[in-house]
């Protein structure tokens, strides 16, 4: 009879810094392989620390208390399945991103993680010390390799596992979300086992990080690249998987292999996971948000009732002299249409009160954006108020298009503790509140149906400062001004790159001078679910003071 291999797979939500939390959940998984007869059970990179902890891994007390919740894990786990767990491990002067792997009471084994990844939001080249190429480890009268996360990308760490008699990959990520990156993922992972020939199981975590979400997606592949099995994005799961010993070695059981929503489903849902797991990480369980009648703060309020739930999400519409009657209207039917809390608070006599103060010194000026951006510095007071008196974290509701070229009003409307819409340019903006209307979800907690009117995607763009003021007085139209930023921030390209497009080069030079200009404001702005690879905070780090301009 062939011989059987069984491994429960824990895809789940570790909260960084929760060393005791992420031990419970761990425990939880191991109860259930054990429970299901598992010789093994398997979670994520870095898993009792939560992922991406960045430099508070470096903290000793941290680090060893890591060490030490794992070493009391194994000696509970004692009478059961093998359990490997991520964590990051200390010898001597060094330290290590490592995979432990628990029997009998204790460590057993350890994989120290070889190539550690600096780029985009990595900086493991900073933090941890670089592990030698090694061996497999044994389970039973098996023997299992495990490249740790970026280890897979690279051929080098599985060649010195086969031919040091691994047989089969288990690959223990955190990997976070950009947009299409599981095709990436999965042509690196057949790559692995067309390199090998041994089947290869691909482990990764759930949940919102700060700017990132880990989006699951597990799966298992065997000799060919053949899928085998593959898990949802998003969710948790707790996944018992079969390997069957024959002639040629181990293969995977056929399991369940979920379809994967398309990329306009699979952003909505990072923004709503990121804004729901910020909250919770963070002990938030209430947001507020201006209303102003626009798109962005629609598709903002959308997010939140459908990450927090319309309860738990206050509207606030602070209009001036210059604020329309539609977006007055737009704003209370979109905020009615949620289900969501609606304040109307107008700033005209605050408005008042700072302008009658200010006259003696601004005597014999000419009004201008000074005025205009007192309007916004009033809106961020008033809703930051109402932060703290409720105890409500305030969202911002800049998109990547504004937030590029600095359209938006430092210590105004870039008040606040989380931006859902901070990666997602104005275009996109446009079609997600489009997808939203026409789809619903049960991980979904607002409204189905039309929750954002039409007349707010299909007017024009307006901050409403001044009398008649259109987003397009100051900016290309955003098709345009988002292919130049595509061009310009996305590729890192060129003006030439952008004359090449068939745009004008003065055009392109502006927006580039915008977005060098705009450095100091990201700086200080909040951070935002991470939907691309060129997200404005950890992916994109450029000088505030640079004088550089492009001099094609």
């Amino acid at each position: 009879m062939a011989d059987r291999f069984r491994i429960t797979l824990g895809q789940l939500n570790p909260t960084v810094g929760d060393i005791e939390g992420n031990a419970a959940k761990a425990r939880a998984a191991w109860d259930a392989g054990k429970a299901a007869g598992a010789d093994m059970v398997a979670l994520p990179e870095m898993f009792i620390t939560g992922y991406n902890a960045q430099d508070l891994v470096m903290k000793p007390a941290f680090h060893v208390a890591a060490m030490q919740a794992v070493e009391a894990l194994a000696a509970d786990c004692v009478d059961g399945p093998a359990l490997a767990i991520g964590c990051p491990w200390a010898e001597g002067t060094e330290l290590f991103n490592a995979y432990l792997i628990c029997k009998g009471g204790k460590i057993a084994s350890r994989v120290l993680k070889h190539h550690l990844p600096n780029e985009t939001v990595f900086d493991e080249v900073r933090i941890f010390d670089s592990g030698p190429l090694g061996g497999p480890y044994s389970v039973g009268n098996t023997r299992v390799g495990s490249p740790i996360c970026e280890d897979a990308w690279h051929g080098d760490v599985s060649e010195t596992l086969v031919e040091t008699g691994a047989e089969f990959l288990l690959v223990p990520n955190g990997s976070p979300y950009y947009r299409n990156k599981f095709e990436t993922r999965l042509n690196h992972m057949v790559a692995r086992v067309v390199d090998t020939g041994l089947p290869l199981i691909y482990l990764n975590m759930v949940g919102g990080q700060d700017d990132q979400v880990f989006d699951g997606a597990s799966f298992a592949l065997n000799p060919g690249g053949v899928l085998a099995m593959q898990q949802p994005v998003f969710d948790e799961t707790v996944t018992h998987l079969d390997l069957e010993r024959g002639p040629e070695g181990w293969r995977v059981m056929p399991g369940e292999i979920v379809h994967h929503p398309g990329e306009w489903e699979q952003d909505y849902r990072v923004m709503v996971t990121s804004l729901r797991d910020y909250c919770a990480k963070t002990g938030f369980k209430k947001v507020l948000l201006g209303m102003s009648g626009g798109v962005d703060s629609a598709l903002v309020a959308t997010i939140a009732a459908d990450a927090l739930g319309a309860d738990n999400v206050r509207c606030v519409m602070l209009p001036s002299e210059y604020t329309s009657g539609d977006s007055l209207e737009d704003a209370e039917s979109c905020a009615k249409a949620l289900g969501c809390h609606y304040d109307y608070v107008p700033i005209a006599e605050t408005r008042a009160a700072v302008t009658g103060t200010l006259a003696p010194l601004f005597a014999g000026t000419e009004p201008g954006l000074t005025e205009e951006n007192i309007q916004s510095r009033i809106r961020g007071l008033l809703l930051m108020a109402l932060s703290n008196k409720f105890g409500e974290m305030l969202l911002t509701t800049g998109n990547k298009s504004e937030v590029a070229v600095g359209y938006a009003t430092i210590y105004g409307d870039m008040a606040g503790g989380y931006n859902p819409i901070k990666d997602l340019y104005k275009t996109r903006v446009f079609e997600t509140c489009r997808w939203r209307n026409s789809n619903h979800r049960d991980w979904m907690m607002g409204n189905a149906g039309e929750v954002i009117p039409d007349r707010i995607i299909t007017k024009p763009p307006s901050a409403e400062l001044r009398e008649d003021q259109k987003d397009s007085d100051s900016l290309p139209d955003y098709p345009d001004l988002d292919a130049l930023l595509e061009i310009l921030v996305d590729r890192d390209g060129s003006i030439t790159d952008c004359v090449a497009a068939g745009f004008d080069a003065d055009v392109a030079r502006k927006i580039e001078r915008l977005i060098f200009l705009s450095e100091y404001k990201r700086f200080q702005s909040a951070p935002g679910a991470r939907l691309t690879k060129h997200a404005f905070w950890l992916d994109r780090r450029y000088p505030i003071v640079n004088r550089w301009r492009d001099p094609s």
